[in-house]
């Protein structure tokens, strides 16, 4: 029995595999976004269209931990100078628009449904949470995220995301279970205790633990001790009957200021996709088509309705804090479907007998639908919503946080490189993956970043794509076939390389747009000093340099066409021949 239920269980993740990747790459390539696929995969497998998986309940279940990653990620990109600076649109316009959405579709439930008070709120609060999960790729994909348009459009996801937790208190205190548990005072005490709790093991255990596990340079026990993280936070929060994502939340938070941010990021980022692309799947599974047949009027009509109140809303706010009204409806458009966490808080309904089971089906429908609405709206809506050029030619540019510089390596060499940018006037952002040298920079002010720079994904979540230069000043330079993945990867941000010798310039030149021997110019300057020590003339200190530079450049040309050292043998000959004749 055991090994057929193992068989069942192998047959069922090739199928959900499978489907969601012709789906996703369908729609991508249509240029719908992913999480449209994850839904149309998710309702061809449910009972609903083909029925080939069951348990789409327990799938979700599991996969929820895809929006506990989710959170933890959100917490990692909330470092205190960026919830600084966004502290107003984030309690702001965050604020309001949760508030207002929430308060106004509760409203639209108890007006047009008829339900209880009580019922109407579990129903639509959540409705006015949008999709972190689609709308941040959503932005990243199109290269706004650090624009102030998309800083606006991520402000209201992040206070969304931390609203989770007031409105999972809110939904659980008016169900009937209500009375059971603790008041909302001791509630509020407790969740206080427990963020304290987590934030002073976070600094006591969690980052002595990654210090340790850095310095044996073991990367899969860092994905373990980072997954171990998560899931211990959210477990702990569970236990105290509060949000697991709470604690992956905080989790996040307590490690954005260490040098292991990014590395994190890196690591936890394949899980986080995968299991909530099988969240999405899930939520198509439990898609019931049977009630959109049954109330097919009432269905779309409240789907159209969300959207269009959401829009109006979000719309209106934006044109309060005086954005154009095209940015103000591109940013209600954008946010104007229902969320994942949607899901969760009807769960939560239906245990607290607020909602039942069927009433969560139909409304967990117009969420499926205004989520599935949003690519096309986007795409329906680009040229109206498209800003005129401005007079001067200038288009909106990013406030950006990112570093202009990426500099992978902090030994003697990249110190000098990262600290002469910086005198530039430049931002930069370093990478080591020796927690001694990093704990040495911290002391002098700099701050390193732990992490593998020679991997595609540790740079993208570094900032690769905004950066203009990367610049990988490590001892041993990448592979040249690493370093056409990077040229690929990341077409505007010009690629410098410390080469060791002349063998590793040649086999790298091809592939960098500069490659630089990390010993030429000191060596050339203490040929300098030394001929000028020994009387010969600035003239022919410049003739010599000149001189040698030429044919060496010369040499170099012969030796990377030829992709070989002994290429220009007999060049080296022959100018070696020349020089003692003097000529």
């Amino acid at each position: 029995m055991e090994e057929h239920a193992a068989g069942f269980m192998l047959r069922d993740a090739l199928l959900m595999l499978g489907f969601a990747m012709v789906a996703v790459l369908a729609f991508r390539r249509a240029g719908l976004g992913a999480t449209l696929g994850y839904l149309i995969a998710g309702a061809m497998l449910g009972p609903s269209v083909f029925g080939l998986v069951d348990g789409a309940e327990e799938m979700a279940e599991v996969a929820e931990l895809g929006i506990v990653m989710l959170l933890f990620v959100v917490g990692l990109e909330l470092s205190p100078s960026r919830l600084w600076r966004l502290k107003g649109a984030i309690f702001g316009l965050g604020l309001a628009q949760v508030t207002a959405c929430g308060l106004a579709l509760s409203a639209t439930v108890l007006a047009l449904a008829g339900y209880p008070i009580a019922a109407a709120l579990a129903i639509g609060l959540p409705l006015g949470l949008s999709s972190t999960a689609q709308v941040l790729p959503m932005l990243q994909a199109g290269g706004r995220l650090r624009t102030p348009f998309g800083e606006r459009a991520f402000a209201i996801l992040l206070f969304q995301d931390l609203s989770i937790i007031p409105l999972i208190t809110i939904v659980t205190a008016m169900g009937s279970g209500a009375d059971e548990g603790p008041s909302g005072w001791m509630l509020g005490l407790l969740t206080v205790v427990a963020v304290i709790g987590l934030i002073a093991a976070g600094r006591l255990l969690i980052r002595p633990l990654f210090k340790l596990i850095g310095g044996l340079g073991e990367r899969e026990l860092f994905i373990v001790a980072a997954l171990f993280t998560v899931v211990a936070s959210a477990v702990v929060m569970e236990m105290l009957g509060l949000s697991a994502a709470l604690g992956a939340f905080v989790a996040g938070v307590m490690l954005a200021d260490t040098p292991y941010r990014h590395e994190l990021e890196a690591d936890i980022e394949p899980f986080r996709a995968i299991l909530l692309g099988l969240f999405f799947v899930a939520v198509g599974m439990m898609l019931d088509l049977g009630v959109i047949a049954d109330n097919p009027l009432f269905v779309l009509g409240l789907a159209l309705l969300l959207i269009a109140l959401k829009t109006g809303i979000i719309m209106s706010l934006g044109l309060l804090l005086k954005m154009t009204w095209r940015s103000a409806l591109a940013l209600g458009l954008l946010l104007s479907q229902g969320g994942e966490f949607a899901f969760v808080l009807y769960t939560q309904a239906v245990q607290g007998d607020l909602i039942t089971l069927e009433q969560s089906s139909l409304f967990g429908a117009i969420v499926t639908l205004s989520m599935a609405s949003t690519p096309f709206l986007m795409m329906a809506t680009r040229r109206i919503r498209q800003e005129p050029a401005r007079e001067d030619g200038t288009r909106e540019e990013p406030h950006d946080e990112s570093a202009s510089a990426l500099v992978v390596g902090f030994g003697r060499f990249g110190q000098t490189v990262a600290q002469t940018l910086l005198a530039g006037g430049l931002s930069v952002t370093l990478i080591d993956r020796k927690i001694d040298q990093i704990d040495l920079a911290e002391e002098f002010g700099s701050k390193v970043y732990y992490g593998d720079g020679t991997r595609l994904d540790m740079l993208r979540q570094a900032g690769a794509q905004e950066a203009q230069l990367i610049m990988f000043c490590i001892d041993e330079a990448p592979e040249a076939d690493f370093l056409a993945s990077v040229a690929d990867a990341f077409p505007d941000a010009v690629i410098y390389v410390r080469g060791f010798d002349r063998t590793s310039v040649i086999k790298l030149a091809s592939k960098a747009e500069f490659v630089i021997r990390e010993v030429y110019e000191s060596a050339i300057a203490v040929s300098r000093m030394a001929m000028k020590n020994i009387g010969l003339s600035e003239r022919e200190i410049e003739d010599a340099e000149a001189t040698y530079r030429e044919n060496d450049s010369k040499r170099m040309g012969v030796q990377i066409e030829g992709g070989d050292i002994y290429a220009a043998r007999e060049m080296t000959r022959e100018q070696q021949r020349e020089l003692r004749r003097g000529k």
